[in-house]
């Protein structure tokens, strides 16, 4: 196969885009085929519409929740092609928690996962010993003005749905309501507790910003103890100092459970003119020795189990996917329901301004749902 040349679309981080192109490069020697990426930034990238991209893009970069939009909108192939079920078979048994199936709806295989993450925690090892292992540790370093919570939409929506599942209860994937109004508030206020007391720039910071702001040698932030891993910031020299990584801090000792899923899959756009070009480096990309080679070196963070466990991987990153696996594994699945999109920027939004007013949890609790019931259409 040659002179085929493809588009992919993908968001704008070292995380998300090095990666690929390096990927590309390899695929191109190979195949002879030709990818050239494009990148969004973070808040495009997490609401911008996907059949948009698809219109343009032959390889587009998603977030699961995505998959019922697409699925309605019909703007991307089904992966799971005739003849290919050992290669699935393979990608399936190599998931990071729920990561593959959080791409599969309504019988298909929407993408394949080549990024796994969840919220964990953050810490800078030049200035605490290890992770806080409860929440009660970090809200008394949150008083000290020690702790950076980003909060940015959809952040705080991730927090919310986090505490929920980790207190045992988890918010509906189905509907009608997200959440029993006593569970509810009770989430809530466990999650104001913190906002309360951590510094109130994080309301404007998504994980990439807080990482930056943390990351600065005279950084007073020690910890930020639920925020979204990002491999990068683990690796010598890639900041001015660098950040440590461990599972999220536990309730009344919990295991670190209920993080709500996050990471990124490969799909391919329904109006490609290369369809089968684009399908098959989507299978070869998200395979497990590719995730945990040359993916993994060019500054990725593997969807693929072969790279979590891999010692090489794990010395380059100072344990960073051994130190955080257990709680990607207990990672909560976010609903994916055609509408969930914009419910995902209201809720959240509503979570900042109730939040900042410091509103009724009830209240907040009852606008909550209606959104919700509103978001299935």
């Amino acid at each position: 196969m040659t002179d085929i040349q493809l588009r992919g679309m993908t968001w704008s981080h070292p995380r998300g885009f090095d990666p690929l192109v390096a990927a590309s490069d390899a695929w191109r020697a190979r195949t002879g085929v030709s990818i050239a990426w494009d990148k969004r930034s973070l808040q495009d990238f997490e609401s911008f519409p996907v059949r948009t991209l698809a219109e343009t893009y032959d390889l587009i970069v998603i977030d699961h929740p995505h998959v019922g939009q697409i699925t309605a909108e019909d703007c991307l192939l089904p992966l799971d092609v005739p003849g290919r079920e050992e290669e699935r078979a393979r990608l399936s048994a190599g998931s990071v928690g729920a990561s593959y199936p959080s791409y599969r709806w309504k019988g298909r295989q929407w993408a394949f996962p080549i990024d796994a993450a969840t919220q964990v925690q953050a810490y800078r090892p030049d200035r605490l010993p290890g992770p806080l292992q409860s929440f009660d540790e970090v809200v008394t370093l949150a008083r000290a003005g020690a702790v950076i919570l980003p909060l940015r939409p959809p952040h705080s929506l991730m927090c919310f749905f986090t505490l929920a599942a980790h207190l045992g209860h988890a918010c509906s994937t189905e509907g009608p309501e997200l959440i029993d109004p006593q569970a509810g508030a009770a989430v809530y206020e466990h999650l104001h507790s913190l906002a309360s007391v951590v510094d109130p720039a994080g309301f404007e910071m998504d994980p990439i910003a807080a990482f930056e702001a943390m990351a600065e040698p005279t950084s007073r932030f020690r910890s930020a103890p639920l925020i979204y891993g990002y491999v990068n910031y683990a690796i010598d020299g890639f900041r001015p100092s660098r950040i440590a990584f461990g599972d999220m801090p536990v309730i009344d000792g919990r295991p670190p459970h209920g993080s709500a899923l996050g990471g990124t899959g490969i799909a391919v756009s329904a109006f490609s003119a290369n369809p089968e070009a684009a399908v098959d480096f989507a299978y070869w990309v998200a395979g497990g020795e590719v995730q945990r080679g040359l993916y993994a070196t060019a500054g990725g963070q593997p969807g693929h189990s072969d790279a979590w466990t891999d010692a090489a991987t794990n010395d380059a990153t100072h344990g960073f996917y051994r130190a955080t696996r257990r709680t990607l594994d207990g990672a909560w699945l976010r609903p994916r329901h055609d509408g969930y999109m914009p419910f995902q920027h209201e809720a959240a939004e509503l979570i900042n301004q109730t939040l900042r007013r410091g509103s009724n949890a009830e209240a907040f609790i009852r606008s909550l749902n209606h959104l919700y019931r509103q978001s299935f259409r």
